[in-house]
């Protein structure tokens, strides 16, 4: 699995990264399908110093993102992960509902 993390006005410190990259390895454990990953971390001012982690995971056929906004970025990296962990399984729940399909077919003509 590829990760890239990349920071928007500002310059992330390296235990930043290693925790958006913890965040997206954690993310294996609902669905092992993943081929790539970016997390993208802004920094805003101009709403209270708002920090938005945006994290966007690439499975077969399909682009999953999850977007949190928060006073922190752990915060907003827990949140975003949390969204793309629901799609992740709403995803492997039609993929594997898919394959069930397929096998049914097969034992009919059988």
């Amino acid at each position: 699995m590829i990760i890239k993390v990349t920071s928007r006005h500002f310059k992330a410190h390296d235990s930043l990264i290693d925790y958006a990259e913890r965040a997206v390895e954690s993310l294996t454990r609902f669905y092992d399908g993943i081929v790539k990953a970016e997390v993208i971390l802004e920094f805003e001012k101009v709403h209270k110093s708002a920090k938005i982690a945006e994290m966007s995971v690439k499975v077969y056929n399909a682009m999953l993102t999850g977007v949190a906004k928060s006073d922190a970025f752990e915060k907003s990296i827990d949140a975003a992960a949390a969204k793309v962990q629901v799609q992740l399984k709403k995803y492997k729940e039609r993929r594997h509902a898919h394959d069930r399909q397929k096998v049914r077919r097969v034992r009919e003509k059988e």
